[in-house]
């Protein structure tokens, strides 16, 4: 079934029918989109002051249009603006109806010129990103914040370190937690890069071939606070490559953000019992009373491959488009809103349960075996000047003389050891001591007291810049 008239939509002129039902409800973007309702209204006063400079509107019809669209922006956030479901398809649809309903249609029909809205939503978005990657890029700096904080207090704890989920080399519980840490900050350097590249403003480009009336871009893109124009209009308003950056940067994140819930929601089990999450940020079963599940890891590990797959479709739907603008660049607007929205959430998750996570130190302590010396074993003899190849094989028979006596490598006796290399000494037993171990991995970002307070303040070096 098709509406009566297609005269209410702003495109509306050429057709002499109306859009079938399904196709209205199919081609509106407002469901989502409102989300750019003042970026919208924002560079509608920045296109209106464009105007005045070039005469087509006057002094007293660019305040108009600015007080009228002001007063739209103020409907948007009390919730007092009225939606048309069969007229109203995009942000800018109903913020322009709504400004002439305030101002008339007269002056108010005067903004569009020489505007179109594939430049208007390329604007809107570019604005509204980057309000919203400046959020973040302030929530990580928080999140490393918390990391680092939470390291300090926690530098004398030790555990055991691991490769390939197996026990390998004692550390620093905040060696492990600055691991994390400093993927974060990777990704806190990255955002720059992806920032800069969002802010080349496309307002002044028409609707792919450039403006008529000669509209001064440099001023526009000044008035907004984007430090570049687009230089090509073709591209312009078919860009969505700073969409790309901001949903492969975001998947990288979410991916760091995971393997970080992974490591948490292992170390909280009872099978190793390092950590437990809060109850802030933990939930229950409807059916084990003794359960406490640490489902705010769990949804970020989930939510991860939401938005990878955000990433990917939206590169699928890219790669055939034709030059220019496209319908199908509508699809950029949701991945692009949903994204951001899930990884701010997620890193203030993530902020919070480290921030209220409950250290178990001795149950980290009673993780350590002596085992996870026997590369301590091999340095000891390498000291004596043995190749360490050779010594590795050494500590590899004293590991299985352990085994065969079925006890620890520090319980075998030197007559045990001397049977191996003769090269053993009394001294061996001073290896067999965690802390002088981790305290032995002084260069530049190992596990010694020294080095993890050098990554601190590292870290904290440039969150503070």
């Amino acid at each position: 079934m098709a509406s009566d008239s297609a005269s209410t939509f702003l495109w509306g002129g050429r057709f002499s029918s109306g859009l079938d039902d399904l196709m209205i409800q199919f081609n509106e973007s407002l469901s989502f989109d409102k989300c750019l309702c003042h970026a919208d209204i924002r560079g509608s006063i920045t296109f209106a002051r464009a105007l005045q400079k070039l005469n087509i509107i006057t002094e007293d019809e660019l305040n108009q249009i600015t007080t009228g669209l002001k007063k739209v922006g103020e409907e948007w956030d009390n919730g007092t603006i009225v939606i048309n479901p069969k007229s109203d398809e995009d942000i800018h649809t109903i913020n322009e109806r709504r400004l002439g309903e305030i101002i008339g249609t007269q002056v108010a029909g005067k903004l569009h010129t020489g505007r179109s809205r594939n430049e208007q939503v390329s604007v809107d978005m570019r604005l509204w990103a980057r309000s919203q990657l400046e959020d973040i890029s302030s929530t990580l700096k928080e999140a490393l914040k918390v990391f680092t904080a939470k390291a300090k207090v926690t530098l004398p704890v030790l555990m055991p370190g691991y490769t390939h989920l197996q026990r390998a080399q004692p550390v620093r519980f905040s060696h492990w937690l600055l691991s994390h840490a400093t993927f974060i900050l990777g990704d806190l350097q990255r955002l720059s890069g992806v920032q800069e590249r969002v802010a080349s403003c496309p307002l002044g480009v028409g609707a792919l071939a450039g403006n008529p009336f000669g509209i001064d871009r440099d001023f526009m893109a000044k008035d907004l606070g984007f430090p570049s124009v687009h230089p090509n209009s073709l591209a312009a308003v078919a860009d969505r490559d700073f969409v790309v950056d901001i949903l492969q940067w975001a998947s990288l994140l979410m991916v760091h953000l995971s393997r970080l819930s992974e490591d948490l929601i292992l170390f909280s089990t009872a099978e190793f019992g390092f950590v437990q999450v809060a109850d802030a940020y933990s939930t229950g079963s409807s059916l084990m009373p003794q359960k406490k599940n640490p489902d705010s890891l769990e949804l970020i590990r989930g939510k991860t491959g939401r938005v990878m797959g955000q990433s990917s479709g939206f590169l699928s739907s890219l790669k055939s488009l034709p030059t220019s603008y496209n319908k199908d660049l509508q699809e950029s607007v949701e991945p692009l809103v949903d994204c951001l929205k899930t990884v701010s959430d997620c890193v203030k998750i993530t902020t919070g349960v480290v921030a209220t996570l409950d250290i178990r130190p001795e149950k980290m302590k009673a993780a350590l075996t002596a085992d996870m010396l026997a590369t301590d074993v091999a340095d000891y003899l390498v000291l004596k000047g043995v190749p360490f190849r050779e010594t590795h094989h050494m500590a590899g028979s004293v590991v299985r003389k352990a085994e065969e006596q079925s006890c620890s490598i520090s319980e075998l006796s030197l007559d045990h050891l001397k049977e191996i290399t003769p090269l053993f000494e009394a001294d061996i037993k001073d290896v067999f001591d965690f802390e002088r171990s981790v305290e032995k991995r002084t260069s530049k970002g190992g596990t010694s007291k020294a080095c993890v307070l050098e990554q601190i303040d590292s870290i904290e070096a440039f969150v503070s810049k």
